[in-house]
């Protein structure tokens, strides 16, 4: 498996396979054609069916500045990739110079047809989580140590912590309208306030939860800097408790880096095994993995073992499975915005309730199994509910 800086990125919203991979693609075909006077790329499946609402055209143009690019949307079949781009560079006279065909695979990452990776490579030479757990067993350490067995990204993910309390920070002071046709108005400030006044502790800490998912999904939404993780269209959710626990619960920058990196290996394992792709799995792919990223977190913060902390990975993406991806109009807002926030409380009731489960029985399902059963699930949905706006709730909602 591949570092978690490749999971781990820093980037702008709102999505990181339609957003984020589409902006390193520009980047890379702009270093290896930088006499072109012209470029052009086109852009199929679900780039091309949710890009506008996802500003793919926007960022690839700015990208490829102060030289002239021009996007369309096509449709295509049979084609390798769900999220597929064709990229072009013209001289002057518009003769070709050159052309790369560039799949964007979920969280930034991106393959370019006929090259080696872009991706650096393997860090992690195991690949199942039940081999890691086999792992730290031979070795006698914790499932907590053994990211820091094959890479040192202590400094590294400091960064990725701020950065997501930069990004709820950040939309927590900013009120309005988020940009397009849906006019949604930011509700993240309005949600602090009523935890702010909310007297039951139980609700306020859901209220508050709820506010910072909503205040970091609000800033993806609109275009703002954020952290893969393992997507952008599910970047609200493990900023949210991170902010949670560091700010409301006073816990060590230290120990929130660990649950971090933690929450890293099921991401890696996800991506590894199955995708974390919305355009090829569904949104279980997304928030689903998000949730048992968090999940995972939250169980190490309670001091769980790692047993237990499975457990709360297990339950955070079996109760995903199937979730479709259909955003309305194409934005990362409806349903994204609202199922971020509902995946943050889900993350912290799958960890209180890996505990107590695992107390009165032996858990049957393991991790490994919900991701098997995840990538055949998200093959099984139909195109029109993985990242289309084809079909469910972006078939059903006005966009005014």
């Amino acid at each position: 498996m591949k570092s978690l800086k490749e999971l781990y990125r820093i980037g702008p919203g709102p999505s990181s396979s339609h957003t984020l991979g589409p902006q390193r693609a520009s980047r890379l075909f702009k270093e290896a054609f930088p006499y072109a006077d012209y470029y052009h790329c086109d852009l199929f499946g679900s780039l091309s069916l949710t890009g506008k609402g996802h500003l793919t055209d926007y960022i690839i143009i700015e990208t490829m500045k102060p030289k002239k690019c021009d996007v369309s949307f096509r449709v295509g079949e049979n084609l390798k990739h769900a999220n597929t781009m064709v990229f072009y560079a013209y001289d002057e006279n518009r003769m070709q110079l050159g052309t790369w065909t560039v799949y964007s695979i979920g969280g930034g990452a991106i393959r370019i047809e006929g090259m080696d990776s872009t991706e650096g490579k393997d860090v992690y030479p195991h690949n199942s989580l039940d081999k890691i757990m086999t792992f730290c067993k031979e070795k006698k350490i914790r499932l907590s140590e053994y990211v820091d067995q094959f890479e040192d990204i202590d400094d590294y993910m400091m960064e990725i912590l701020f950065q997501m309390c930069r990004t709820v920070d950040t939309g927590l002071n900013k009120e309005g309208e988020l940009p397009g046709e849906l006019h949604l108005k930011r509700i993240g400030r309005s949600l602090l306030n009523k935890a702010m006044q909310c007297t039951v502790p139980a609700e306020k800490e859901k209220l508050l939860l709820s506010a910072y998912a909503y205040s970091a999904a609000e800033e993806n939404a609109s275009g703002g800097m954020t952290v893969t993780a393992p997507t952008l269209g599910s970047s609200g959710i493990l900023p949210a408790l991170i902010y949670y626990f560091y700010y409301d619960c006073k816990y060590q920058r230290e120990v929130i880096v660990k649950g971090l990196k933690l929450a890293g290996i099921f991401g890696n394992l996800i991506k590894e095994n199955a995708t974390i792709s919305g355009a090829e799995g569904g949104c279980q792919a997304e928030v689903g993995a998000a949730c048992a990223m968090a999940a995972a977190m939250v169980a190490y913060l309670r001091g769980l073992n790692d047993e237990q902390i499975e457990s709360a990975a297990e339950i955070g993406i079996e109760h995903h499975l199937g979730l479709t991806c259909d955003p309305v109009g194409g934005y990362v807002m409806i349903p994204c915005i609202e199922r971020n926030a509902v995946a943050a409380l889900r993350a912290m009731d799958a960890a209180v309730l890996a505990q107590f489960i695992t107390e009165v029985k032996k858990n049957k399902v393991s991790f490994d199994m919900v991701v098997d059963t995840m990538n055949y699930t998200g093959k099984k949905l139909p195109m029109e509910l993985r990242e289309t706006s084809l079909g469910g709730l972006a078939a059903t909602v006005p966009l005014k």
